[in-house]
């Protein structure tokens, strides 16, 4: 069985600098893929995994912030393996960047077939979260980072691969 990765932290937020690390971010949440989850082909709709990922990044999001948090976009999510009905769907989430009203989340995707323990890679995501009150307003997650703790944005890395400006 090989090693999987995780997703990588690209900066910290002032408030990760006075003591709260990427770490305290990281979550990983399993779930049971089941018949409402499948197509009559038994593969685990995209849909089904969607909602997982969005429910990752919530909680990494609100480990964060430790305030509401919604979801305002999904930067990218990719599928590079299916999920099979059965299998168990496991997501690991983490902040990677924080900027003054919103953060990204990472998730990385990957299956596990229960009866043979075999594990796999699905894809990853990309969420932006940001905070909000009530009456809906964004507010401040965190100041702005920093510094980098690699030599360049991921983020920017990823946005000038697809030609996007940011």
């Amino acid at each position: 069985m090989r090693t999987l990765d995780f997703v990588q932290p690209i900066c910290y937020s002032a408030a990760m600098q006075k003591g709260q690390l990427v770490s305290s971010t990281r979550s990983t949440l399993t779930m049971l893929m089941g018949p409402l989850d499948a197509n009559h082909y038994g593969y685990v709709h995209g849909g089904a995994i969607m909602r997982a990922v969005d429910e990752a990044a919530f909680i990494s999001a609100t480990r964060h912030a430790k305030k509401n948090v919604v979801t305002a976009a999904i930067d990218q999510m990719s599928f590079e393996s299916p999920v099979h009905l059965g299998n168990l769907l496991i997501l690991k989430s983490q902040v990677n960047h924080v900027w003054k009203t919103s953060m990204e989340v990472g998730v990385r995707i990957e299956t596990e077939d229960p009866l043979t323990g075999e594990q796999s890679f699905v894809g990853r995501a990309y969420v932006t979260m940001f905070t909000r009150e009530s009456p809906p307003r964004p507010n401040q997650v965190g100041r702005r980072p920093d510094r980098n703790e690699g030599p360049a944005s991921l983020r920017a890395r990823r946005t000038g691969l697809r030609g996007g400006g940011g």
